[in-house]
């Protein structure tokens, strides 16, 4: 019997064994999509406790308290610290075969060396220990991201921001890049056009121009891409519950923003002429850019009205919608393609029927200059645990290049959550050493571990193009 969570985790067999000891796990942490506070970084903030660190913001938990019958005032509630911790403790051995189980065994053992499963028998000496360490060791948010080798963050932010701490984390010479991505998606929320309105009223502070037509809106969204850039951003990042697929001519785009603009609704037609419009316009920038785009599509959210209206979005209360429409994303990539204005592109899908659709509809748009231009996304949110995850590098595998994959990332809320990376990179060497075993791959020691080298980093570093980036290994086809 294998002892749990011990050095050889998900390693079944000895050549996965020696894949993830010695090429996967010295690799440094390219976390390329994450949902970290770059103001939590700048101030170099410390954690008063565990339930601060593990349980604030992180959906995942709170949707495994809901079902294991805890009260909300201990998710997002007032509760005092200790009793929230305490009813995470006594929800975690409920949760086994759910990836939190690993995960959460992974952050404590990987942070801060402790090794025993947490029950509510084993909670008080943990919280005490795990707590010290927060407080007296070099656990602060720029202590995690060194211990975790890190070597750079994407986080998410809005056009409108100032970006102010990422130039102050720039301007203190942290080691770990802490990048922007542009998440645009409320220049495209024309639903409620007093919302939105009044979002536009924003952007045309920070952009520096009256925003009274299409046009202005444009020549504003291209300052902010050009602001984010000349701060180190390389990439954007778009969430689609489905992928906008009506374009219009730029005279209709236009009459329909003057109506948005002077408070009017829309019609679900013109609405998704709106979203495809602007989306094909900045999709022309990142190109001009050299960015990369992400799309994240296929999540139904605020399911729960009378939860969303009490606690707002984000708060473990989204799930998988039915799919990505095929001839939408085929669509919106020929029109960039047409043109030579294809940027690099990520496409996350939600619903695991659509992996072998979203493998095969990349191969449509490869360009033969850049390798793996366009890539098919990471398990992400609910695939990103160990069947997921061997769905999504088994679709790729058989429909594209898994050697020209970038990896993965956290998409995480949680400065705790680093081992995701570890728990995929286990995950990676596991498949492919029970091929090897199979006789389904050869063992070609050097091949196969720059291979997982590529993945774990290297694809990933190489294809975003981080300003002042480390010399990149030669890729696989050049070993």
């Amino acid at each position: 019997m294998k002892k749990f969570l011990d050095k050889d985790f998900i390693l079944s067999n000895e050549v996965a064994k020696e894949l993830y000891h010695q090429f996967a796990a010295p690799m440094p942490v390219i976390d390329y999509h994450c949902h970290l506070s770059p103001k939590d970084i700048a101030e170099d903030r410390r954690f008063n406790n565990l339930t601060e660190a593990w349980l604030e913001g992180d959906h995942y938990k709170w949707r495994a308290l809901r079902a294991n019958g805890v009260d909300e005032s201990f998710c997002t509630g007032g509760q005092p610290a200790e009793e929230k911790f305490m009813k995470w403790a006594e929800t975690v051995p409920q949760t086994l075969r759910n990836p939190l189980y690993h995960w959460t065994h992974m952050e404590l053992k990987n942070t801060f060396g402790i090794e025993t499963l947490l029950s509510p028998e084993t909670a008080g000496e943990i919280y005490a220990e795990a707590n010290k360490q927060l407080q007296e060791g070099p656990f602060s948010c720029r202590g995690l991201l060194e211990h975790y080798n890190v070597e750079v963050v994407c986080t998410t932010d809005d056009p409108i921001d100032s970006l102010e701490y990422h130039r102050q984390i720039a301007a203190d010479g942290f080691a770990c890049k802490v990048l922007p991505a542009f998440r645009p998606d409320k220049a495209f929320a024309v639903e409620d056009p007093e919302s939105y309105n009044k979002y536009i009223d924003k952007l045309e502070e920070v952009a520096g121009l009256s925003i009274n037509a299409y046009s202005d809106l444009l020549e504003a969204l291209q300052r902010r891409v050009d602001f984010f850039h000349e701060h180190g951003g390389r990439l954007s990042d778009h969430g689609f519950t489905t992928l906008p697929n009506l374009p219009c001519m730029e005279g209709e785009a236009a009459r329909i923003f003057a109506e948005v603009r002077s408070g009017m609704l829309l019609s679900d037609d013109e609405i998704e002429q709106f979203k495809t419009s602007v989306l094909l316009e900045l999709g022309r920038m990142y190109h001009a850019k050299g960015w990369t785009q992400q799309f994240h599509v296929g999540a139904t959210r605020n399911n729960n009205t009378k939860q969303f209206k009490a606690l707002g979005p984000d708060t473990g209360y989204d799930s998988i919608g039915n799919s990505i429409c095929a001839e939408a994303l085929s669509a919106l990539l020929d029109r960039w393609d047409q043109t030579d204005q294809l940027p690099k592109t990520i496409v996350y899908n939600l619903n695991p029927s659509d992996n072998y659709m979203l493998a095969a509809t990349i191969g449509n748009f490869q360009d033969g200059k850049t390798a793996g231009k366009v890539q098919m996304g990471s398990g992400w949110w609910f695939l990103d645990q160990k069947e997921g995850i061997e769905m999504q590098l088994n679709a790729l595998s058989s429909q594209g290049l898994l050697s020209r994959f970038v990896g993965m990332l956290t998409d995480s809320r949680s400065f705790l959550s680093f081992p995701r990376h570890d728990y995929f990179r286990r995950i990676l060497c596991d498949v492919i050493g029970r091929e090897v075993e199979q006789g389904l791959l050869p063992y070609d020691r050097e091949l196969l571990g720059q291979l997982i080298k590529n993945i774990c980093y290297y694809n990933a570093k190489n294809y975003f193009g981080f300003e002042e980036a480390v010399t990149a290994e030669p890729v696989l086809d050049e070993v």
